[in-house]
């Protein structure tokens, strides 16, 4: 049960966020939108955002963890405007039974260009049972090289190691307001890299369907999304269900993820603004 809640959470928001790490996304329609090249290595792209593109800065999404039934914890995702970057902060903690066997307290901020949608620095404090570590994460893209540095807080042992990128990529959080930025009609399909500070993982992301969901925030019509790396360390680890509200919004109110070992959902439960 290691990173019960936390590694669901990155790898859900990595591979539908953002699905991973960034590299490039080209879209592929079938209702006469460009359509890509079949290969069997899709190119992978990050679209930057429209120049009019609103992004959902001061916005708070509190969602509940649920697996098979019970409330396994709690996590929430943050946005806001930090200079000329964008913040995003997410939490993740185990709650009732998963807490008392595995206790999980993760806080996890990232920064990416508004520009570009380039992922610039990461930073991570995650608890995870007896393990707690601290963590950052450089892209620096003149040298095409992700920098990790780890500091494990129980032994003191650093880790020190770089990775190469693209010349531009996404993580596992920020990438999930790259995803919501996209068209994200039916039939669609974007391919992408996400990076964590290890090996770059390329993300297929295809919008199957419209769909009416509840959740405890309420009823929504929604646009869903699957979403799997199709190479890299997460390839063949699972998939991931978003479901986005069918407005300008793009509010992610419904997530799932299914890993090897279940299936969490996460749920919308509230949406705070400031």
């Amino acid at each position: 049960m290691r990173n019960f809640v936390m590694s669901a959470l990155a790898y859900s928001l990595c591979v539908a966020w953002a699905a991973a790490l960034g590299q490039t996304a080209t879209p592929s329609s079938s209702q006469g939108a460009p359509t890509a090249t079949v290969s069997a290595a899709p190119a992978s792209q990050i679209i930057p955002p429209p120049p009019n593109y609103q992004f959902p800065s001061g916005q708070k999404y509190v969602y509940t963890v649920e697996w098979h039934l019970f409330t396994a914890g709690n996590a929430t995702v943050r946005l806001e405007s930090s200079g000329t970057e964008q913040h995003v902060a997410a939490t993740a903690d185990s709650t009732g039974v998963v807490n008392v066997l595995y206790k999980v307290h993760d806080r996890f901020e990232a920064w990416f260009s508004p520009h570009s949608f380039c992922s610039l620095h990461v930073t991570k404090h995650t608890e995870e049972g007896s393990h707690k570590r601290d963590t950052t994460i450089v892209f620096d893209y003149a040298r095409r090289k992700s920098v990790l540095d780890e500091k494990n807080l129980k032994t003191a042992e650093l880790k020190h190691a770089q990775n190469d990128i693209p010349t531009c990529v996404t993580d596992v959080v920020s990438g999930f307001y790259y995803l919501a930025s996209l068209p994200l009609q039916t039939g669609d399909s974007y391919t992408f890299s996400l990076n964590d500070g290890g090996k770059t993982a390329d993300v297929t992301a295809k919008v199957e369907a419209r769909e009416r969901v509840k959740v405890p925030l309420g009823t929504y019509q929604t646009i869903r999304v699957k979403a799997e790396a199709i190479s890299g360390p997460m390839k063949g680890k699972g998939s991931v269900f978003v479901w986005f509200t069918d407005d300008a919004n793009r509010t992610p109110v419904q997530m799932r993820s299914k890993l090897g070992w279940g299936t969490l959902l996460f749920r919308m439960q509230r949406l705070d603004k400031q």
